[in-house]
């Protein structure tokens, strides 16, 4: 498990971020893969960062990316196409986030995988494969290096001893954007934060109130 998984869940607006990259190189990488179905059983996520690509990190005895040290301290995950798909869990995005993702990046995302990620806060960024590669190779060159994620610039910018200096354009579709820089992804802190409301309009409803 990432040492970073201790770092504060997201919470508020989230305009940018920034943390070294971790790779996981191929399309079509399924919430199966992602988190394996025995790990449906818990109660609570609390523990799922363990089920993180478990299958696939046995499979490759310790020479999975999500195991090597030198990704330990990673925070963003950067993939490639149609990254998510298959059966719609909302696990596999707090196994991500309870290893230590902050921020994905990668050339596409499966639609609801995409949405389970906006409502923990967690940005999916899209970009040009040729950008994605490059990340990818930067990573695999330079584990060290640090990307920063504008989300207000829609950025993403690496610079590395190894590599350069490089920025890259990201993408966001503007509802997702604006929710993530507003803080309006965050449903319960909403909630929280209208409880005045809440409680006249329940005070008013006779169905709440012995009717």
């Amino acid at each position: 498990m990432s040492s970073s998984s201790a770092a504060p869940f997201p919470a508020g607006p989230v305009a940018s971020h920034r943390g070294r990259g971790v790779a996981v190189v191929g399309s079509d990488i399924d919430t199966d893969r992602i988190i394996p179905a025995r790990f449906l059983k818990c109660v609570t996520f609390e523990g799922l960062a363990a089920g993180a690509f478990a299958d696939d990190r046995t499979e490759l005895n310790g020479e999975h990316p999500f195991d090597r040290p030198v990704h330990q301290e990673a925070s963003v995950l950067v993939v490639n196409s149609n990254f998510g798909c298959g059966s719609s869990r909302e696990h596999a995005p707090q196994a991500l986030m309870r290893w230590g993702i902050r921020a994905l990046i990668g050339e596409s995302f499966a639609e609801i995988f995409f949405g389970n990620c906006l409502a923990l806060g967690l940005p999916c960024l899209t970009a040009e494969p040729d950008t994605i590669r490059a990340l990818q190779q930067a990573i695999a060159l330079d584990p060290a290096a640090e990307l920063y994620l504008d989300l207000e610039a829609l950025e993403v910018e690496l610079e590395s001893e190894f590599v350069g200096a490089n920025r890259w354009p990201v993408y966001l579709d503007a509802g997702p954007h604006r929710m993530l820089l507003s803080g309006q992804w965050d449903a319960t802190s909403q909630l929280l934060a209208h409880d005045a409301e809440l409680t006249r309009t329940l005070a008013a409803l006779p169905y709440a109130n012995g009717f």
